[in-house]
């Protein structure tokens, strides 16, 4: 074939790639982290990450007077001061969750496709990575305000990282720059903020426009623009993250009804739900009230992320570099590891408000956390029972149609006075489905 043709090609190629539905999380998680951009240099111009205390005069009369951080007042300034301030910083903080959003929903599809095996594991753990530094991202933009809410988050910070054995303590005066909460965190959260992350993830999304290559198409101008215009709406009408209401942090306040984002929902609802056990080691408090919840789950969790295509190619053998995606109905004992970490995700995140449905359903707040407890435990192997029933129960219906075509529903009468239903043939039988147990392994 002539180099003209076959660049052609490729050039066509790469643009039905960049149109395909599978992209759609991905661009949207790239989009959302421009918008996170360019809101951002918009903040960072009036924000001053400064711990000094100062006197409120501001447009806010409800809080005039009130002493606070100059963090916490160039936050009002900005939402009531600042020409589209308020605007801004809400974008800013709408564009943030959904970038986690799209990021969670676009390892989804990487995961139940099987697009992380061979020479796509690299843009799998790119994903993990840029998932995990959006968390700590996300994080760290709730703190910068000093508001009570982020004031909460800072104890919990200080909790989990106590928590750790042998050097919790050190590490957490390494983070205040010593007692908690000292006037140091503020301006270390800010530059890791606007500076380390953005850098970090600038980069990984480089690796990854150099590994696929992608082409700009017009489906991929009107999604950038439809996700700008999704944010901008959200940013007008649907409030978030009102700093004024909570007022400036105070140590060892916080509000009922407190949640973090909801990406840190699991982390929290776990934290809510762990017995309080704590023992003593050498005479050293142990405390896995708090270890377990903040510090092995969470890691266990993003490890096995992390791991799990070598996981996947041990136990399932190697496959070809170019193997096709596969339908999460082929691979059931993975799709059905998938729902039992959605469920596990899913119950720790709802169990982060707790308190708010024992308020609302008028039951004990001990009998909700036991409730979530017990389905922490038993609701992942209920799921992956299921899900995998229900994937080779599919799978099998899949080979009888490849071998004797799909139901009617039409029963005719044979001249021989027997009834026998009529059966189309399937337009592309796919390939019959290994189902036997000896083979499955993470593939079903």
């Amino acid at each position: 074939m002539p180099g003209g043709y076959r660049g052609i090609l490729r050039t066509l190629y790469q643009r039905s790639r960049a149109d395909r539905w599978s992209s759609l999380f991905g661009q949207v998680a790239v989009y959302s982290f421009v918008m996170t951009a360019i809101t951002g240099v918009f903040l960072l111009v009036y924000y001053k990450p400064s711990m000094t205390q100062v006197s409120y005069h501001g447009s806010y009369r409800k809080l005039d007077g009130v002493p606070m951080s100059q963090a916490y007042r160039s936050t009002l300034d900005i939402s009531f001061d600042v020409r589209g301030g308020l605007l801004m910083r809400q974008i800013h903080h709408w564009a943030a969750l959904l970038f986690i959003a799209a990021a969670c929903a676009h390892l989804l599809r990487l995961y139940f496709t099987g697009a992380f095996r061979r020479s796509r594991w690299l843009n799998w753990l790119i994903w993990v990575t840029l998932l995990v530094l959006g968390m700590v991202a996300g994080v760290s933009g709730t703190i910068l305000p000093d508001d009570l809410m982020s004031g909460g988050s800072l104890s919990v910070l200080e909790g989990v990282t106590l928590s750790i054995p042998v050097i919790g303590t050190h590490l957490m005066l390494w983070i205040f720059g010593g007692d908690f909460p000292g006037h140091a965190i503020i301006p270390r959260a800010y530059w890791l903020h606007v500076a380390v992350l953005p850098a970090l993830m600038i980069a990984l999304f480089a690796l990854l426009r150099r590994r696929g290559r992608p082409a700009i198409t017009r489906v991929s101008v009107v999604m950038f623009w439809f996700t700008c215009a999704a944010l901008a709406l959200l940013g007008t009408f649907a409030q978030v993250n009102p700093v004024w209401l909570m007022g400036p942090y105070q140590p060892g306040s916080i509000s009922a009804g407190s949640v973090p984002g909801w990406y840190m929902g699991f982390l929290d609802g776990a934290l809510r739900i762990m017995p309080g056990w704590e023992f003593s080691v050498a005479g050293h408090p142990l405390t896995l009230a708090v270890l377990v919840p903040g510090v092995l789950v969470p890691g266990a969790f993003f490890a096995l992320l992390v791991m799990y295509p070598l996981l996947d190619r041990k136990l399932t053998g190697d496959q070809p570099a170019d193997r096709l995606l596969d339908r999460p109905r082929d691979a059931a004992t993975r799709t059905g590891i998938g729902a039992a970490g959605i469920t596990f995700y899913g119950l720790l995140w709802a169990a982060a408000a707790n308190d708010e449905i024992a308020y609302h359903l008028r039951i004990s707040l001990f009998a909700v956390t036991w409730f979530f407890r017990v389905a922490v435990l038993a609701g992942p192997v209920l799921a992956f029972i299921v899900t995998e029933r229900m994937c080779l129960g599919l799978a099998r219906r899949d080979r009888d149609e490849a071998e004797h075509g799909r139901e009617t529903g039409r029963i005719v009468m044979d001249p021989d006075g027997g009834y026998r239903e009529i059966r189309e043939p399937v337009s592309s039988p796919r390939a019959p489905v290994e189902v036997a147990g000896s083979r499955r392994g993470l593939e079903g």
